[in-house]
C-alpha cells in the first residue's frame, strides 16, 4: 500500500459520491468506511473537497458542481445566514468597566474566557487580526464554505477604549487577510514577527505573548484572579503583564497603522474575492458620542454590539456596571439616527434582579420607543471564579436561578421579541469547567424553544423563521412591511416571507428620521440600514434557481424602500453600506460620500 494507492481510493470514494443522490449521514459514513487510507484511516471531508477540487472534470469525474460539496460540506448552518461570520478577538487591554459579573481571565480581553472556542483560536493566532482571519477563511474553505461575502465581527473588552491606531491597525489587517486570500499568504511572515517580539521580551525577563496556549497558562498560572479575594484587579495585571512590556517588545511599532493605510485597504477590498459585507464592533453605552459614531464609521463600522445589560438603575448600580440606563438610552439614539444595526447583549439573573422583574425588563426592550434592537444576545448570569461576583455568592447575596426559573425567563424573552429583531444568541457558550454555579446545559436555547413550542405560542424572531438552506420558488413569497416607531424615526422592516410559513427570505431595515442629522451627509435623508437576503451563500455573481441569494430580492426591496421614503418627503435615501457592499449599492444608483451612499428621490 502507497500514496497512489490513496488516490485510488480518493477518486473511487469521489466518483461514488457523486453518484449517489440525496446523500444521508448514515449512507456518507457507510461510503467513506468502504474506501479508506491505506493505514486503514478514513478520509476526513476536509481531504475529500480539496481532492475534488483539484479532480473535479478529470479521471472520469464530471466537472466541478457546488451540488457535490453541498452534500459533504461540514456545519452548513455556517454559512446559511446568508455570510461567512468571521469572528476575531482583540489582545488583553485594560478595560473601563468593574462589573461584577464580569470574567476576569488575564490572558483574554476583558468577560472573555480562555476556554471559550473563538477565544482559543485567537490565542492561537497572537491576537493577531491577519492572522485570525486568514486561518478563519482557510477553515471555511476547507470544509466548502463559500467565502466570499465576510461579515467580521471584532470582539474583546471594551473596543472604544484601545488606541486609536491600534483600532486602525486591527481593522486594515482584517481587510488585507480578506484582499490577500488565496493570492498573497503573509501568515509565516507575521509569526516570525510575533516570536521575535517574544523573545525580546523574554529577554528582558518579560512575559511574552505565545501562541501556545497551554504555556501562557503555565506561565501565568501564579497571576491568575481569584474573585473571591481580588487582591489585583484585571486592569493592573493586564497593565504590567502586557501593556508596558510590549512598548519593549516592539508591539505598539507593528500594531499601527494610519488612516490612509486603512483607507487604501478598503479601496482594495471593494472588488476583492472575498468582501467585506459587514463590520462589527463591541463597546459600551457610555462610550457612545457624536464624535465616537463618526469615528466607528470611518472604520467601515454598520453594526454595533453593546452591553446594555439590564434597564434597572438599581440594577446596574449593585452590579457596577459604571453607567445608567439614561446612558443607554442615549447610545441607543445616537447609533440608530447614524444608521447603525444594534445588537443589544442582556443579562439575566443578575445580582439585585429577580425572575419577574427580568420579565417586566426584557418586555421594556420592545415597548419603550428609546430601544427596539435589531438584534439581540441573552446571556442569563453564571457564576465564573474570577468574578467579583464570587464574593456575593459565597455570602448568600446571589444565586444562580433554578432550571424552572430560567426557564421562565428565556421562554418569555423568546415569545416576547418581535418579528424584526434576530435573536442571535441564547445563552454564551461557556464551557461548563467554567461556571461555579448556574445553568451548563449548552442546549438551553433548544430546551426553551421546546417549551414555547409545547406551550402553544410561537417565536417570531428573526432566526427562528430563517429559510436557510430550504429552496422554494419566487411565486411562493409575499413582500410584508411592519412599521414601528421609536424616539428618534420611524422604522420599516420590509420582509420577503415564504406565504404559507412565514419564514423569511430577506428583509431591508428602513429608518425615516424624526429628528434633524448630526452628520451633514444624512440631511433631509430616509436610511437603509440593513439588506439581508438569507438561504445558503451563493458565489458573487452565481444565480442558483430556488437560493434566495442574487434573485434580484434586494433590488426589489430597495425599490420599495425609495417609494416609501418619497411619499414621507424625504428627498435622499442613503445607505450605511459596507465596504465590500459598494458595487452592489453603486449599480443601483446610489453614489459614494465620505461616510455613506445615497441617491436623491
Amino acid at each position: 500500500m502507497n500514496k497512489s494507492t490513496d488516490q485510488q481510493q480518493i477518486l473511487s470514494l469521489l466518483k461514488e459520491l457523486a453518484e449517489t443522490q440525496g446523500l444521508a449521514a448514515s449512507a456518507y459514513v457507510k461510503l467513506v468506511k468502504k474506501f479508506p487510507k491505506n493505514d486503514g484511516n478514513i478520509f476526513s471531508k476536509e481531504e475529500i473537497i480539496k481532492a475534488y477540487r483539484e479532480l473535479a472534470g478529470t479521471k472520469g469525474l464530471a466537472p466541478y458542481s457546488a451540488e457535490f460539496i453541498d452534500k459533504v460540506r461540514m456545519k452548513p448552518v455556517r454559512t446559511q445566514s446568508g455570510v461567512a461570520p468571521i469572528t476575531v478577538l482583540t489582545k488583553p487591554f485594560p478595560c473601563p468597566g468593574k462589573c461584577i459579573f464580569c470574567p476576569n481571565d488575564i490572558r483574554m480581553p476583558k468577560s472573555y474566557l480562555s476556554d471559550e472556542p473563538g477565544a482559543q483560536r485567537a490565542e492561537r493566532n497572537y491576537f493577531d487580526p491577519y492572522l485570525q482571519t486568514y486561518n478563519r477563511l482557510q477553515a471555511l474553505h476547507n470544509i466548502g464554505h463559500s467565502i466570499d461575502k465576510a461579515e467580521i465581527i471584532v470582539l474583546g473588552g471594551t473596543w472604544s477604549y484601545y488606541p486609536e491606531a491600534y483600532q486602525i491597525w486591527f481593522i486594515k489587517e482584517c481587510l488585507r487577510a480578506l484582499n490577500e486570500f488565496g493570492i498573497q499568504d503573509d501568515r509565516a511572515k507575521i509569526e516570525k514577527r510575533y516570536t521575535q517580539m517574544q523573545a525580546a521580551l523574554e529577554q528582558k525577563s518579560q512575559y511574552g505573548l505565545s501562541n501556545d496556549p497551554q504555556e501562557n497558562d503555565r506561565k501565568l498560572e501564579d497571576h491568575k484572579i481569584d474573585g473571591t479575594s481580588l487582591s489585583k484587579s484585571y486592569n493592573q495585571s493586564v497593565s504590567e503583564l502586557y501593556v508596558a512590556p510590549e512598548r519593549l517588545g516592539g508591539f505598539d511599532a507593528y500594531q499601527f497603522a494610519t488612516w490612509e493605510e486603512l483607507t487604501a485597504a478598503q479601496k482594495i477590498n471593494e472588488t476583492a474575492a472575498v468582501r467585506n459585507v459587514g463590520l462589527v464592533i463591541e463597546t459600551r453605552p457610555d462610550n457612545i458620542s457624536e464624535a465616537e459614531v463618526l469615528r466607528v464609521r470611518r472604520l467601515g463600522c454598520t453594526k454595533t454590539q453593546i452591553g446594555i445589560q439590564s434597564l434597572q438603575d438599581a440594577v446596574l448600580e449593585k452590579n457596577k456596571r459604571g453607567h445608567d440606563v439614561a446612558a443607554t438610552r442615549k447610545a441607543f439614539q445616537l447609533l440608530r439616527r447614524a444608521g447603525f444595526k444594534i445588537h443589544a447583549h442582556w443579562m439575566a439573573n443578575l445580582y439585585g434582579s429577580s425572575v419577574q422583574l427580568d420579565t417586566k425588563d426584557f418586555k421594556q426592550l420592545f415597548s419603550d420607543p428609546d430601544f427596539m434592537p435589531d438584534e439581540l444576545k441573552v446571556y442569563p448570569c453564571s457564576l465564573i471564579g474570577s468574578a467579583e461576583l464570587m464574593q456575593y455568592y459565597k455570602q448568600g447575596l446571589w444565586k444562580p436561578y433554578t432550571h424552572e426559573e430560567l426557564l421562565e425567563v428565556v421562554s418569555a424573552a423568546i415569545t416576547n421579541t418581535p418579528e424584526y429583531c434576530r435573536l442571535t444568541r441564547i445563552i454564551r457558550d461557556i464551557p461548563s469547567t467554567d461556571i461555579v454555579v448556574g445553568n451548563k446545559l449548552t442546549n438551553f436555547r433548544q430546551v426553551a424553544e421546546e417549551s414555547v413550542k409545547d406551550s402553544g405560542a410561537v417565536a417570531r424572531d428573526i432566526r427562528s423563521r430563517e429559510i436557510r438552506s430550504q429552496k422554494y420558488t419566487r411565486d411562493q413569497l409575499k413582500l410584508e412591511e411592519v412599521r414601528y416607531v421609536t424616539s428618534v424615526s420611524t422604522e420599516y422592516f420590509l420582509q420577503f416571507v415564504l406565504a404559507q410559513t412565514n419564514q423569511i427570505v430577506g428583509f431591508l431595515r428602513l429608518s425615516l428620521p424624526t429628528q434633524k442629522a448630526f452628520i451633514s451627509e444624512l440631511e433631509d435623508s430616509a436610511i437603509i440600514r440593513e439588506v439581508h437576503i438569507y438561504g445558503e451563500l451563493v458565489k458573487l455573481g452565481n444565480r442558483e434557481t430556488g437560493r434566495a441569494q442574487h434573485q434580484g430580492l434586494g433590488s426589489e426591496l430597495i425599490d420599495r424602500a425609495k417609494i416609501i421614503a418619497k411619499n414621507a418627503s424625504f428627498n435622499k435615501l442613503a445607505v450605511i453600506s459596507a465596504i465590500g457592499t459598494r458595487q452592489y449599492y453603486r449599480k443601483r444608483g446610489f453614489t459614494d460620500g465620505e461616510l455613506y451612499q445615497s441617491m436623491a428621490l
